[in-house]
């Protein structure tokens, strides 16, 4: 048997949101453990483009929305923490582009003049040309108009890495999860058998909850799951390319990032419009062909011939919307010790621990006695998905 243990807040989830809160908890002086049944980072975190949105690709139909407005201050404080004087030190977490850009091919550029000259917007984009361009970009045939968006773009990875040391020594490897309950109130978790209390329980586990909460005899809150199909291509003569590329509706027609792979070639990982609703009722040969269309329409003198593709089904686990619907924020569900929530978006992991914590204040639940935690087994962190799927 092993011995019980004790802490302020246990978490559920070591995806990107609760390794995240985890250490934000830990600068506040409050102990905490989190629980992983598989690896760090393995669910929705790993397969994330590493955008740090501000909102302004929600604005595409030519106004701010709630979801523009709601993410803007993100990337300001994800700047702050990777330069080490914000909410987290993330200094060392390596950044794969300063920007992301919004570029229109030439047929669209007009209809985009008033929108991004608005006032609403003119502080969130700025036009560049020339030398300025993206490398992919500056290729004589190019032909439209290319807008700078102070949206950072991350390597996973590297950020999981440096959010697993922050955690310190809270960090546990489970295999079963069950409720603990005491006068028929929860008061913590069973893991693997184990004993643990704690003030405060949060679900962060993305798809995971869903099954979290059954276990507890709860189907609220409802839970929703928004599928993708992504695409990933590798070649030699891929050059790093971060941009939304516009089409005619209020999405981005493709969205590309570009990650390093372990063999010095780049990754070009395609989502937007490509990804969602068609794009998820094609089969794999289906997408890689309708991609590959797409590149040799907007990009044409790029040499795909050596490239390898692959795709991957990701499904967004959020809180139940209707119709679909995107949430604008992250979300956050209480009931007595039990917390509940999904960031919804990689950039609003801040926004889910801002209202952690405000919870938390309310409660006056403030950091109490503990004794050290023994050595645990720790979960493993996951690796990149294109490096499995394209070794």
């Amino acid at each position: 048997m092993f011995p019980a243990l004790s802490t302020d807040v246990l978490i559920v989830g070591g995806g990107i949101a609760g390794l995240w809160l985890n250490a934000r908890l830990r600068q506040a002086g409050y102990a905490t453990l989190l629980v992983e049944n598989a690896s760090l980072g393995g669910g929705q975190s790993v397969k994330s483009q590493g955008i740090i949105h501000g909102g302004t690709k929600y604005a595409l139909h030519g106004a701010l929305s709630g979801a523009s407005e709601a993410i803007a201050e993100m990337p300001r404080r994800w700047r702050a923490a990777l330069a080490g004087d914000g909410e987290l030190d993330l200094s060392g977490v390596r950044r794969l582009s300063d920007a992301h850009y919004l570029w229109s091919p030439g047929t669209l550029a007009g209809k985009l003049t008033s929108f991004l000259a608005s006032k609403a917007v003119r502080a969130r984009v700025e036009p560049v040309k020339g030398e300025a361009l993206p490398a992919a970009l500056r290729h004589p045939a190019f032909r439209g108009n290319v807008y700078r968006l102070d949206e950072l773009v991350l390597d996973v990875p590297s950020l999981i890495g440096r959010l697993a040391e922050l955690a310190g020594d809270g960090l546990l490897a489970a295999q079963e999860i069950a409720p603990l309950r005491e006068a028929g109130e929860l008061s913590g978790l069973l893991v693997d058998g184990r004993e643990i209390r704690a003030q405060r329980i949060v679900f962060c586990a993305g798809a995971g909850n869903a099954e979290l909460l059954a276990a507890l005899g709860l189907s609220q809150p409802a839970m929703q799951r928004r599928p993708l199909h992504m695409v990933m291509l590798k070649a030699p003569t891929l050059e790093p390319l971060y941009a939304h590329c516009l089409g005619g509706g209020p999405k981005p027609r493709l969205t590309v990032t570009s990650h390093p792979a372990a063999d010095g070639q780049w990754v070009w990982y395609l989502g937007g419009d490509l990804a969602e609703a068609e794009g998820v009722a094609r089969d794999e040969a289906q997408q890689i062909a309708m991609a590959r269309r797409e590149l040799n329409e907007l990009l044409p003198w790029v040499d795909l011939t050596p490239a390898r593709w692959a795709t991957l089904r990701v499904d967004r686990a959020e809180p139940a919307q209707s119709a679909l619907a995107r949430p604008d924020n992250a979300f956050l569900a209480e009931q007595a010790r039990l917390l509940v929530g999904w960031p919804t978006k990689l950039a609003l992991a801040p926004d889910l621990s801002d209202r952690v914590f405000a919870s938390l204040e309310r409660d006056t639940v403030r950091p109490a006695a503990h004794p050290p935690l023994p050595a645990l087994p720790r979960p493993p962190r996951a690796q990149p998905v294109w490096e499995e799927l394209l070794p």
